[in-house]
């Protein structure tokens, strides 16, 4: 089986080849009742998450509460908070699902996400997306139809920063024209970019492009199908392979084997369960799930140190 590039501590200890690791969605509390979580003893529940040893911290792109979408993720600023978690944490990388690109100036990305990846000595993992509330779009002055386009030109500005005195023209952002540095560079080879879900792209540009891809829950066989055509495409034009990861509601009860119950892109579960889905999923080629508990009833704590004491020690994790 192929191996992973070799890019930054971050994405090297989340990603191995023929592995499957575990991480957190922000925020890390039950919210289901409200689209505006309470973020309280985040930095606590942060740490714990790092000590427990799960792989993977991500927090989320909402530039403004909509409420039709329900949800305004962790409300702070993601490169401002996971600066502030780069200082306070240890291992877990720091992860971003996803910045919409279109909506923020590729310099100011890549200038964020950059000094991120210093200042935590290489544990950013960048999620990318063209972003799905078409709101934002006009409080933007950005135009919604031409997302697809908008995306690939900020990438293109951002893969171009990571040169010395970049040179990048025909660009909507911007001209870079070799007189200039965008500093700092990566503290690793680059800054890990992950699509999530299509980000207007067809899968070929992203197998292409990307260094790996975020996609959706779906059932198992959809799933396989959407894994096999990706590392399909990946071979075609790179001599490694791309991790495949997804994120998964859950509401973890105390009885391990309570019969699930599909939730939100999701399920209410014992561990047993958990368990035997999440080796179904490294089964057929998934390498991370990022479980989100906005519906979890347990107290999060308690929850934190069921899933470090039952389900990491079967997983590739931090603490391995």
């Amino acid at each position: 089986m192929s191996q992973f590039q070799t890019i930054n501590t971050g994405y090297n200890n989340t990603f191995k080849s023929g592995e499957l690791s575990i991480g957190i969605v922000v925020p890390i509390e039950n919210y289901s009742n409200s689209s505006v979580p309470r973020m309280y003893d985040h930095l606590k529940l942060a740490k714990l998450i790092d000590n427990l040893g799960f792989n993977a911290l991500w927090l989320r792109d909402v530039p403004m509460h909509v409420p039709a979408f329900g949800d305004a993720g962790q409300t702070y600023d993601p490169f401002t908070y996971l600066g502030f978690l780069a200082g306070q944490t240890e291992q877990i990388a720091l992860g971003i699902s996803s910045i919409a690109l279109p909506l923020h100036h590729p310099v100011h990305v890549a200038k964020s996400v950059n000094t991120i990846d210093q200042l935590s000595k290489g544990r950013i993992i960048l999620g990318i997306a063209s972003g799905d509330r078409a709101e934002e779009y006009p409080a933007t002055g950005m135009d919604y139809v031409s997302r697809g386009a908008s995306f690939r030109d900020s990438y293109a500005y951002i893969r171009s920063s990571e040169e010395d005195f970049p040179v990048l023209d025909n660009n909507i952002f911007g001209t870079l024209d070799g007189s200039m540095d965008i500093l700092p560079k990566p503290y690793g080879s680059k800054i890990p970019m992950l699509v999530t879900g299509h980000s207007q792209q067809s899968i070929k540009w992203i197998a292409e492009n990307a260094d790996g891809w975020m996609y959706y829950p779906r059932n198992f066989q959809q799933q396989e199908l959407k894994i096999k055509e990706w590392r399909q495409l990946i071979s075609k034009t790179h001599i490694y392979s791309k991790p495949f990861m997804q994120p998964l509601y859950i509401d973890l009860v105390d009885q391990s084997d309570f019969k699930p119950q599909g939730i939100h892109l999701g399920i209410r579960t014992g561990t047993d369960f958990l368990l035997e889905y999440l080796h179904s999923l490294k089964s057929i080629g998934a390498n991370h799930v990022a479980l989100n508990l906005r519906f979890n009833n347990c107290r999060i704590e308690d929850t934190l140190e069921l899933l470090a004491k039952k389900v990491l020690p079967q997983f590739h994790n931090n603490k391995h």
